[in-house]
């Protein structure tokens, strides 16, 4: 096994996952105003370090993704942030890519940018503690989208970046999203993240990329948010299956989904089922943002001191999601 492998693993083995904590200084202000926490990075770094300091960081968080300022901050024990997270046993990462803009030639459209410097950048991340990364590329539905030209050029972005990322001996997750965002059933999910997921892997392997020492976040197969043809939990944790087996290589080490907008307990749930009916060899874990720092981040709101309050409510959270990733939650263990 290579290195890299090893990484992966680590990261997505025996039920553990991953947090992102990598939203934009701009996100994670929106994040603190909603709940009327003034966003500086003093209040950044105090919600993130709770967390990262959490008793559940041993045993149900295997990697961290980072943004650029946090990965440079130091906290209050005088540790850096990635020393903070390596003495848990997790794996810190980083978010390399610099966001999604307009596509020329289909303005309706988004193209993740960040490759130039990105080798240089990739340099000052590794000494500053990273082992893996991520870029995100995103993807509308509709009857028109996403065009070719946005599979097609979104697929070589992270072809490219994943093929940096490994020559600099890191792992990196690739996140093509189909977003929820629409009308569209899940059938059309089914086919538009297929697609998707299947020009990833050409461009991969075309960049000669290590397809051993990858994890791959995709969405899970689910409706648009205005859609009126709803599904029920067991279709898309079958659904996403359907996806995955015919779309991911069989050499991939592990799928971290993202929760797209779901609620926690939705996508603690789905996540469940994905793994009660996993007859594949694919870890099948999470890579959850705000399906894992919600009901922390409103509790914490309250009064910004109460640090073990905090770790109560996200260590809760993180134990549900590492249940469902062995496919051993239940609602029932919601109210324990």
């Amino acid at each position: 096994m290579s290195d890299l492998n090893n990484i992966a693993l680590k990261i997505l083995s025996n039920g553990k996952g991953i947090l992102a904590a990598d939203e934009s200084t701009g996100t994670m202000t929106k994040r603190l105003e909603a709940v009327n926490v003034e966003s500086t990075p003093e209040n950044r770094l105090l919600f993130r370090e709770t967390l990262f300091s959490s008793e559940s960081m041993k045993k149900c968080i295997g990697g961290v993704i980072l943004y650029d300022e946090t990965i440079k901050q130091k906290s209050s024990s005088k540790k850096t942030i990635p020393e903070l997270i390596s003495s848990s046993g997790a794996v810190p990462g980083i978010k390399v890519d610099t966001g999604a803009k307009v596509l020329a030639g289909s303005p309706d459209e988004k193209i993740t940018e960040g490759l130039d410097g990105l080798r240089e950048r990739l340099h000052v991340y590794y000494k500053l503690g990273a082992r893996f990364t991520k870029w995100r590329g995103v993807y509308i539905v509709s009857d028109k989208h996403p065009s070719k030209l946005s599979i097609n050029s979104n697929a070589h972005a992270l072809a490219r970046y994943s093929s940096l990322v490994q020559e600099n001996g890191m792992v990196p997750i690739v996140e093509p999203e189909v977003l929820m965002d629409g009308d569209h059933s899940a059938e059309d999910c089914l086919n538009k993240t297929s697609e998707v997921i299947k020009k990833c892997f050409e461009e991969l392997v075309h960049h000669k990329v290590n397809l051993e020492g990858i994890i791959l976040k995709p969405n899970m197969i689910l409706p648009g948010t205005k859609s009126n043809k709803k599904i029920k939990n067991e279709e898309v944790a079958k659904l996403t299956l359907k996806c995955l087996k015919e779309s991911v290589p069989k050499e991939v080490p592990g799928i971290a989904f993202l929760s797209g907008g779901q609620k926690e307990i939705e996508a603690t749930e789905n996540l469940n089922l994905i793994n009660k009916f996993n007859d594949t060899n694919f870890i099948m874990s999470y890579s959850y943002g705000r399906a894992l720092q919600q009901s922390a981040i409103k509790f914490w709101s309250k009064d910004i001191r109460n640090i073990k309050g905090t770790q109560e409510i996200f260590n809760h959270r993180a134990n549900m999601c590492s249940l469902a990733a062995q496919g051993k939650w239940s609602e029932e263990l919601e109210d324990k």
